[in-house]
């Protein structure tokens, strides 16, 4: 209650209220100024107060009241109805019409009333009066034998000092190797007496020792996975903020991660492919999803951009539930702004405003982030070691790896603990046919299939697909096509700067010409920067040719022994096939040696390993290495001539034939 010439506390000063007309309260301070203020306001202060009265009550935590044992909550009710009889005549819960004990009349002085409760009891005045007083303030909860519920330290009785030397050696631990309780017990007492001395904190027993150390690292995994302990060590200290978008392309986040699915690449190498995506934050689309047989290179994501902004193209093995005139995506809409929707799948472009990445060189590198800005596209950089600043492309590989790659064949699992027998025998996609079963895949199963995080406000209980999302976001935000050109795609290629001889253009030991070129050799490019050399745009996945920049446009220059190979091949190829030609005594430099080599590679690639020869090399030799078979028995009849010379002559060594390999034979006359 507040009346007229009580004094508050308020705004961090003592007021006293002088008039009350309606909700405001006018107020007058010590130092005599007066403010007026509405009473909602005034009451609702963190500090205010009513100086002189008592505390208003505080309702009675009946969530920790559950967690009591039951005979402390049963004691508690049991002082409830001792309390309440004593301040009013009757215990809670009386029938109507039950008599009061004359010892409990209200008309009695309360002292009187509160000494009968001790005396029946057998308790003290003072604990009767103490526990109505409790009850006042705390309800039921003041009434509970407070001994139950106190809080004590996890660390019991044990030294301040040892404590910290206890912290400071699980905090060492964190990048160390997973080791025992014992070793870290050792650490620790080193610590301890090389810091203060030997003998000066006191030491707990074995079994204490154990006990605290396990209270101080509960949570940090420090005797379990050492990658667990790492990745929580490295959590934010403040609360996860998520990420939040309001329309399509708003923020895409960008990473690159090896596949856990083991793929046969065009060498016949079996191994890891490398996965690059974007994902839309605003309706978790898959933007477009890159494999490659090698570490992703800076062109990768900067095609990734680039398959962003167009239509994912129907083809001809995909269902007609895939495309986006079955989908719910609001096709007729689009397919006004944007004629290439007319034969697209079921997959949303998005133009994004800002892209997330980490430090890689791939993201960091001049051509992705030139590319970023070519496209008017805004780069975010992530905070080195912080995998939250970009936790939504982080869960989605998990998810990945959960819908997709454990159902392939070839699948390894996240770790060496989960992986199979004989993985390499049981690889057998290759890179394309696996792009092509994910790019089916992010239509049917990933853009159709709802998304824990993605729900209508007004119908929190029903989750949304990407597509639905999507839907739902364009008809409030529009849809802004963004075409690209021929030149702009020659742009997005890295650059290598070369001079231009009378042999054409030399870029690792490959050697580029064409007539276009007569003009520009042995002359200055014009920038001078660069020394005279001329800008060259290169695609590591197509080095069959190069285009050059010139002042009347680009020039595409082949590959002078392209027509040595059949097929065409990458900057990893053409590595690989220069290790086979030095390991075979071949010029590894000499260009035309390399590329028979590497033809065939790509030969072998194609056609895959003939099982066949390696079956029957595998019969010869092992019908090498059997023992010789027993001489037939004799047969009684007339030997003739040529039975008699072989009888007499001792009998040759057998010597298997190998198979006769053509491709060897002629390498030895090359």
């Amino acid at each position: 209650m507040l009346r007229v010439g009580d004094w508050v506390t308020f705004d961090d000063g003592h007021h006293q209220v002088v008039a009350l007309a309606g909700t405001a309260v006018r107020l007058r301070s010590s130092g005599g100024d007066e403010s007026v203020v509405l009473a909602a306001y005034l009451m609702a202060a963190p500090d205010f107060a009513v100086v002189g009265t008592e505390p208003l009550p505080a309702l009675e935590p009946s969530g920790l009241l559950e967690t009591l044992p039951e005979a402390a909550r049963a004691a508690a009710v049991e002082w409830e109805r001792h309390v309440v009889e004593v301040d009013t005549g009757l215990p809670p819960g009386a029938e109507p019409g039950t008599p009061v004990r004359p010892e409990y009349d209200p008309a009695r002085p309360l002292g009187e009333r509160a000494r009968a409760k001790a005396d029946e009891l057998a308790v003290s005045l003072r604990t009767v009066m103490s526990k109505r007083s409790r009850y006042a303030q705390q309800g039921l909860w003041g009434l509970v034998d407070q001994r139950l519920v106190r809080v004590t330290e996890a660390t019991g009785r044990a030294d301040a000092r040892l404590v910290a030397a206890v912290r400071q050696v699980l905090d060492d631990e964190t990048h160390a190797s997973t080791g025992t309780r014992s070793r870290l017990m050792r650490r620790v007492v080193k610590l301890v007496e090389d810091t203060y001395g030997e003998g000066v904190v006191p030491l707990p027993s074995r079994n204490t020792f154990y006990k605290l150390i396990d209270a101080l690292s509960t949570g940090r995994h420090s005797f379990g996975s050492a990658v667990t302990r790492r990745q929580t060590a490295n959590r934010p200290a403040g609360a996860f903020t998520p990420t939040f978008a309001d329309r399509p392309g708003e923020q895409v986040q960008i990473d690159s991660t090896p596949l856990d699915v083991m793929v046969v690449l065009d060498s016949g190498v079996v191994a890891r492919a490398d996965l690059t995506i974007a994902v839309d934050v605003a309706t978790r689309t898959i933007c477009a999803a890159v494999l490659r047989p090698v570490s992703t290179k800076a062109v990768d994501a900067s095609l990734l951009l680039a398959r962003m902004l167009v239509p994912e193209p129907m083809r001809p093995s995909w269902p007609v539930s895939l495309r986006m005139a079955a989908s719910r995506m609001p096709h007729r809409q689009l397919l006004d702004a944007d004629a290439r929707m007319e034969q697209a799948a079921a997959k949303p472009v998005i133009v994004p405003d800002a892209v997330v990445i980490d430090g890689g060189k791939v993201f960091i590198s001049d051509a992705f982030i030139r590319t970023c800005a070519r496209l008017g596209i805004s780069v975010q950089r992530a905070r080195p070691r912080t995998p939250t600043d970009k936790a939504i492309v982080e869960a989605t590989f998990s998810a990945i790896n959960t819908l997709f790659c454990q159902h392939l064949a070839g699948y390894t699992g996240r770790d060496v603990s989960r992986r199979g027998e004989r993985l390499e025998q049981a690889a057998v996609w290759t890179i394309p046919e696996l792009q092509s079963l994910l790019d089916e895949w992010l239509l049917a199963g990933w853009q159709m299939r709802p998304h824990d995080a993605l729900r209508d406000p007004f119908r929190p209980g029903k989750a949304m697909s990407p597509n639905d999302k999507y839907a739902s976001l364009v008809a409030a935000c529009g849809y802004l096509p963004l075409v690209l050109r021929g030149e702009d795609y020659l742009e997005l290629l890295p650059v290598a700067w070369r001079a231009i001889n009378d042999y054409g253009i030399r870029i690792a030991h490959r050697t580029y010409d064409t007539a276009e070129l007569g003009p520009c050799r042995r002359q200055h490019s014009g920038h001078a920067g660069k020394r005279g050399l001329w800008e060259v745009h290169y695609d590591p996945y197509d080095l069959s040719q190069v285009f050059v920049r010139t002042d009347g446009g680009w020039i595409t220059a082949p590959w002078v022994h392209l027509p040595l190979v059949s097929a065409p091949f990458a900057d990893f190829t053409w590595a690989h096939a220069r290790r086979l030609a030095a390991e075979a005594g071949l010029d590894d430099t000499n260009e035309a040696a390399v590329a028979r080599v590497l033809d065939a590679l790509l030969t072998r690639a194609e056609h895959g390993p003939d099982t066949a020869t390696a079956r029957v090399v595998g019969r010869t030799r092992a019908a090498a290495a059997l023992p010789a078979p027993a001489a037939p028995p004799e047969i009684e009849s007339t030997p003739g001539p040529e039975q008699e010379s072989a009888a007499a002559s001792p009998s040759a060594e057998v010597v298997p034939f190998g198979v006769f390999d053509a491709h060897a034979e002629a390498e030895r006359w090359l």
